[in-house]
Formats: C-alpha cells, sequence, structure tokens
C-alpha cells in the first residue's frame, strides 16, 4: 500500500519538517533538484552509459519554490557538462527566498537565462530545440485557473512537444496547470512524460485527467519525515474536518487475501446469493456469479426469473438456481417474503442488481432484500437505479452496504450531474458513504472508494480494455468473493477494485486492448490474485527510490 496526498497535506508536511523538525528548505530543494536532475540524467545517457554529446535542456521556471527546485536541477546538469539553461517565468524580483538565491546561483555560475520575451523569440525561430525540457512553473500549491503569459507558456511548452523539438517534457513535482487534488485542468496543463514528485505522490496524478498528463510518475524521499510521525491540520477553515490521507494498493497487498485452509470445506469459504438477471438479460447475473466463484467463493446462489434457469444452468452448473416469477413476486407478497427471508438467512453475502431490469416488481425485491439480509449487501446496477427511483428505500441502508455506481448512476443517486460528479470525484464518494454510513465504490477510470468511517482509496489498477459491457458485473462479483473469504466491508471493496482492474491488465495481455471481453477479465481472476504473477502495467508506471540509497 502506498499513500496518497492532497497539495495541503503535503505543504502542511513540509512546513512540518522545516519549522518544526528543523530541516533547512535549501536542503529539502538541493536533494529534490538532485532527484530530477539524476532522472533526467538518465534520460541523456546513451545506450553505452555516457551523455550524448550535446546533450541540451532547458528548464522552464516559475517564481515560486517549484521554479527553485527547476533552477537547482538545470545548474546539477550543468555542473555536470550538460548543456542546460534556464527559462524565466513571471517577474523574477516577486520570487521567493529560495527562488531568489537559486537564481543568485545560477547566474554566478554564468548559466543561460532568458525572459519569458526572448524564450517565445527563441521558439518562434525555430531555435528552441532539446532533449529535455524541465517543467518548473507551478507546483501542488495551485489553486486558480491558469491564464495569460503563463497559459501561453504551458500551451507553448505543449507544442513543441508535439512538433517534436522537445524530445521529453520531465515535470517537477507534478504537471504545471493539473490540480493536486482532484488531477483536474486548471485552464491549461503541461503534458509530461515523467513526473519526478517528492515525498508521497499526489492525489492528482492518479486521477484522471492529471493521471494521463503525468506519464511515469517517480516519487522520491528527499528527507520528509514520516507521516505517522505527524498529523498535520489539513483546513479551509476551523469548522472544518481533517482531510484523510488517500492509499492507493500494489501487487504487495495481494498479501491481503486470506489463505485457504487446508482443513475446510465448500461452506467454509462462504455463501453468495446473487439477486440479478431479468428476462433476455441473463449476462450480468452469470459473470457476477462466476466472478465470485472465480474469487474464491465456496457457494454461489443464483436468485432469478424463471426465464433464465435454463441458460444459467448450461452456462454455469456449478451455481445453485433459485427462480421466480414476476407474476409470483407481485400477487403473492408474504409468499415471496418469506422465499426471500430464507434465501436471506442462507447467505453471508448478497449481491441486489445486475441485469434486474427496471419492471414494477424490481421495487419490490430491492425493498425485499434491504430490509431482510443481516449479512453485508453488494448493490449495483438496477439495484441502485432503483432506489435512485425510489429514494425512500435509503431508508433501508446499513452499515454493511457497498453500493458500487458508475457515474451515471451515481448522477441519479445523488441530483448531480456527471461533470460535477467527474470533477469532485473523491468528495462525492466520501459524502456519500459518511452521510448514509456505507461503503461507497464509484466507478471510473481511476475508481475511488469511500469508507464510512473517512478513509479513501483510489484505485491505480487498470486498462482501457475495460470499459466493456459486463465489467462491472466482474467487479461485482469479485467484491463478494471477498466478502465471503472472511474480508470485511471497506478491504473487500478496495481489494475487489484492484484485483479487477489487474485482471483486466492480464487479460488484455492476452486479447488485445479492442478484443476483450468481460468473460475474459472473469477468467484473469485467479491469475490477478496471485501475488507470484510478474507484471502489472499501471505498477510500471510508478516507482519509489530513495534518495540516500542511490548517493
Amino acid at each position: 500500500m502506498r499513500t496518497l496526498v492532497t497539495g495541503k497535506q503535503m505543504k502542511a508536511v513540509d512546513a512540518h519538517a522545516i519549522t518544526t523538525i528543523g530541516i533547512p528548505s535549501m536542503v529539502l530543494m538541493e536533494r529534490a533538484a538532485f532527484a530530477v536532475a539524476r532522472e533526467v540524467k538518465g534520460i541523456l545517457k546513451e545506450e553505452a552509459g555516457r551523455l550524448a554529446p550535446g546533450a541540451s535542456v532547458w528548464s522552464v521556471c516559475g517564481t515560486g519554490n517549484n521554479g527553485a527546485d527547476g533552477i537547482a536541477a538545470a545548474r546539477m546538469l550543468f555542473l555536470e557538462g550538460v548543456s542546460a539553461g534556464v527559462v524565466l517565468i513571471g517577474q523574477p524580483e516577486k520570487g521567493t527566498e529560495e527562488f531568489l538565491q537559486q537564481l543568485k546561483i545560477a547566474r554566478n555560475l554564468g548559466m543561460e537565462i532568458l525572459s519569458r520575451e526572448q524564450w517565445e523569440e527563441l521558439c518562434s525561430q525555430g531555435g528552441m530545440r532539446c532533449r529535455v525540457l524541465i517543467d518548473a512553473i507551478f507546483g501542488v500549491g495551485l489553486s486558480r485557473q491558469v491564464q495569460g503569459a503563463y497559459a501561453e507558456c504551458i500551451r507553448r511548452i505543449n507544442g513543441l512537444r508535439q512538433e517534436g523539438a522537445v524530445e521529453c517534457v520531465a515535470a517537477v513535482d507534478i504537471p504545471s496547470g493539473v490540480h493536486s487534488d482532484t488531477g483536474q485542468v486548471m485552464g491549461e496543463a503541461v503534458s509530461a512524460d515523467l513526473t519526478v514528485t517528492f515525498g508521497w505522490e499526489k492525489r492528482g496524478t492518479v486521477l484522471y485527467p492529471g493521471r494521463s498528463l503525468a506519464g511515469r510518475v517517480v516519487v522520491e524521499n528527499i528527507g520528509f519525515p514520516p507521516l505517522d510521525s505527524l498529523k498535520p491540520e489539513v483546513r479551509d477553515g476551523e469548522d472544518e474536518e481533517e482531510i484523510p490521507y488517500a492509499c492507493t494498493y500494489g501487487p504487495g497487498d495481494l498479501e491481503r487475501i486470506p489463505e485457504r485452509a487446508a482443513y475446510s470445506n465448500k461452506g467454509t469459504f462462504g455463501k453468495v446469493l446473487i439477486v440479478a438477471g431479468s428476462e433476455n438479460m441473463c449476462g450480468a447475473a452469470y459473470l457476477s456469479a462466476l466472478a465470485a466463484y472465480r474469487t474464491g467463493a465456496g457457494l454461489v446462489k443464483l436468485l432469478t426469473v424463471e426465464e433464465n434457469r435454463l441458460i444459467l444452468q448450461s452456462r454455469l452448473p456449478e451455481a445453485i438456481l433459485v427462480t421466480y416469477t414476476a407474476g409470483q413476486l407481485m400477487e403473492g407478497r408474504e409468499e415471496f417474503r418469506k422465499l426471500i427471508d430464507e434465501q436471506c438467512r442462507w447467505a453471508d453475502v448478497v449481491v441486489l442488481g445486475p441485469g434486474l431490469g427496471c419492471g414494477a416488481y424490481v421495487e419490490y425485491l430491492v425493498e425485499d432484500i434491504l430490509t431482510m439480509a443481516c449479512s453485508p449487501v453488494v448493490v449495483d446496477a438496477d439495484g441502485l437505479n432503483t432506489i435512485a427511483a425510489h429514494p425512500y428505500l435509503t431508508s433501508y441502508y446499513t452499515e454493511n452496504i457497498i453500493i458500487t455506481p458508475h457515474l451515471g448512476e451515481m448522477a441519479r443517486l445523488t441530483g448531480q450531474s456527471i461533470p460535477q460528479i467527474r470533477e469532485n470525484l473523491v468528495e462525492t464518494a466520501a459524502e456519500y458513504a459518511a452521510h448514509y454510513g456505507l461503503t461507497c465504490v464509484l466507478k471510473d477510470a481511476a475508481t475511488v472508494v469511500a469508507s464510512r468511517e473517512g478513509g479513501i482509496y483510489m484505485n491505480t489498477s487498470g486498462t482501457s480494455a475495460m470499459a466493456k459491457a459486463g465489467s462491472g458485473d466482474v467487479l461485482t462479483g469479485i467484491i463478494a468473493g471477498l466478502l465471503g473469504l472472511g474480508m470485511d466491508e471497506t478491504e473487500s471493496a478496495r481489494l475487489g477494485v484492484y484485483i479487477h482492474g489487474r485482471a483486466g491488465e492480464l487479460a488484455a495481455e492476452k486479447t488485445g486492448c479492442h478484443g476483450m471481453l468481460a468473460s475474459d477479465l472473469a477468467e484473469a481472476i485467479g491469475s490477478a490474485m496471485d501475488g507470484k504473477k510478474a507484471g502489472n502495467a499501471a505498477e510500471s508506471v510508478w516507482q519509489s527510490r530513495d534518495s540516500e540509497e542511490k548517493r
């Protein structure tokens, strides 16, 4: 597990390290600059391990401490013989103390330093060509839209990269223009090939679109105290609660999966009841059941309409089937409620919603399950749509409920627009989870899991190949399977989302990104849960290095 922080949290850690611990700001800055310079030098090296002849670097710097990092990194490269220069964006005389000190050092060394106007003239003449451009305009403190000269500068950087005049763009801490908390583009944002960030990865490089703009992310330890040694108060105002640190998982977290005891039977690993499927919509039920079995559940029972019996028995003979008709549910309410009660008593986990449709009887079915289930309930798809259409059903929410909405379903549940939710994924999931006291899995390209206690998980596994019908049904089955193995709601949701993405990566390696089906995804679950399996495409994007070990 690795920690993700907001910009405010990082600034609080930075201030604590300087003012409370007593680490000089310039010491942290030099270590950060050294980390950036080392990564850039690696890019400049030829296969033989020597610096490429005539290798050139330009560091485009704002006047804050992020710009000071950029100047220092360029200076370190310059002292190693690299042709490195600095471009100043903004008014240098208004720079921070550290910025002015770094600028003075660079000038004393005789480095080439250009104003924005000189740089623009050079670019317009076609003279701006370099191996690496260091983006050090804005850091994690950016909170307003990028406009004017700064926006023009960022557009220029992206244009040079697209034209091939710049081979690689390396961002310092976070690509300029990306919001460090939400990943949103603040008007204009640099598209980087590499981001060297300090201490801990920022939420903005995990959430989209920031994730797609950050390129390869390298996290460098530059000497900050561990997070568990301090409690920074990250607040907008005195009345606001402290923002929790977020986390994300990697292959090492697969060790969290409970081992299968040698002395066991099918009942040992959980009985999963899947209430799913309507006429002509049996695929969702099948995929959820298959995924639950592939995740390790001992017994899976499908409660579905009679029309689905033949195909489900053929496709998944391992599953137990209990069927009903819409008329039976509507006309014999008391008898049907007894059936539901019996099935819920049997189950250790209940899945509610995949492929249920929107028939009039579904409202009663959802109400019956929510009122009678005493075990954890995973609510997905049409279960959520039914709740959105009949808000009184939220009164049956309990702490053992996990909801798994995509953006459209979340919009219906909350009354917000999809763009509003997309821009505030973490806040939307966290507020819903806290308000109703449940676990919310808000599905997107970077899925967010919010627990009722306030914990936040942000997923980094997965691939666009998973954007296919049925993928969400597989996730529901995985979460249910983990619950059946005995994991709690929060951990099942977090690890389920990670395994789901990892299975997508493995399946896509076999089928290709365009050809993968949800059934391929389900078949890859077993391999995805194996921590010994090599490779994770998402993990290769992230690296962590200890500066001391590399010295």
